[in-house]
């Protein structure tokens, strides 16, 4: 008994000499002194940052005050905030509305909503996105959380395509932006739906499985309906409101600075005013409840322009190719994206010739 007692005692005696050792060597010496050094630098830079761009401002305000009287740089400042001002109210709102739908409607009800049939259920989609508020940003990754759900992709995609385009926000913004042209209110509507069903017939008769990948989970599923809804508010502003800030630059560019005689003779001609606005809208990537009123800030175009501009940017832009290519797979958007330019176009052109 006095000899067994002693030998573990002995031997924890030993162990834990052998492990200490190492541990206090390892871990805890190098992390702490290296980030409140990178801390305290990144800390110390920023003041002195906004040191200089202040003391430059202050030195240049002479320049800078004559550089804003000019008339050029007063009409550009007018048309940027008009356009900024309308458009703000009605982002905001799509922005709050687009993300409580995608995080307290369950997914599934629309898939119990949608008809058993493809074909039924391409057209039900398109018309469930006058019902459901919400922009380009909020309908790639609820298309998506559809189609995870057993949705078929083809009324998936129509309801992607359409519900940007014709939901209450963008058609009520599109008839403050229009006051004395009430067509551009249906011929938005009648077009984007139509093109929408359109793609998602094609789709289901011309699309395969191995083009379009199964998505991920999104962001707006999140560990609770509150973070995930501040989640998807905050990603959709940063996103949305970035996009509506450069079309309003861009808009305000080409109505203060661009020659009068280059954009008429682009207006002046239906064929060139029609692509180029198309091609305008592909590249400002606007959001859609904002995108009237850059639209209307053009007068110099034609209404069926401006009709195709309505129709292409909230089906197709930059941010949305990007945001497709990621959720459903590159061979997807290397596809769908131009098929879908396309047919836009086209549909805003019989649209505005029969309405316009």
């Amino acid at each position: 008994m006095a000899i067994t007692r002693p030998a573990p005692t002995g031997t924890d005696t030993h162990e834990p000499t052998c492990d200490a050792a190492p541990e206090p060597q390892a871990t805890p010496t190098t992390t702490p002194t290296a980030t409140p050094a990178a801390r305290s630098g990144s800390e110390s830079r920023s003041p002195l940052v906004l040191t200089m761009v202040l003391l430059t401002l202050v030195l240049l305000q002479g320049p800078i005050r004559g550089a804003l009287n000019a008339p050029v740089m007063q009409s550009w400042m007018t048309v940027f905030v008009a356009v900024l001002v309308q458009a703000l109210p009605f982002l905001v709102l799509g922005v709050l509305l687009s993300a409580a739908i995608a995080v307290f409607v369950p997914p599934a009800f629309f898939a119990r909503a949608l008809p058993s049939r493809p074909a039924l259920a391409v057209p039900v989609a398109g018309m469930a996105g006058a019902m459901l508020p919400g922009c380009e940003c909020a309908s790639v990754p609820v298309a998506g959380a559809l189609v995870r759900r057993g949705v078929t992709p083809a009324a998936a995609l129509a309801f992607l395509l359409s519900a940007p385009a014709i939901n209450p926000i963008v058609l009520t913004a599109t008839a403050v932006a229009f006051p004395r042209n009430p067509e551009m209110v249906v011929g938005r509507f009648v077009a984007s739906l139509l093109v929408s069903c359109v793609m998602g017939w094609l789709w289901q008769r011309l699309g395969r499985t191995d083009w379009l990948r199964t998505p991920q989970r999104s962001h707006y599923e999140g560990p609770s309906k509150g973070a995930a809804f501040w989640n998807s508010v905050r990603h959709d502003v940063m996103h949305a409101g970035g996009f509506l800030v450069v079309g309003a630059m861009a808009a305000a560019t080409l109505k203060a600075v661009a020659p009068a005689s280059w954009l008429r003779t682009a207006a002046e001609n239906p064929l060139v005013a029609i692509l180029a606005l198309a091609v305008l809208a592909v590249l400002l990537s606007i959001c859609s409840e904002a995108d009237a009123f850059v639209a209307a800030s053009l007068t110099q175009f034609s209404l069926t322009a401006k009709l195709a501009f309505l129709v292409v940017g909230p089906m197709i832009d930059l941010k949305l190719f990007a945001m497709q290519a990621g959720t459903f797979g590159r061979g997807f958007a290397l596809r769908f994206a131009p098929a879908t330019f396309v047919l836009a176009i086209t549909g805003a052109v019989l649209t505005g010739a029969v309405l316009l």
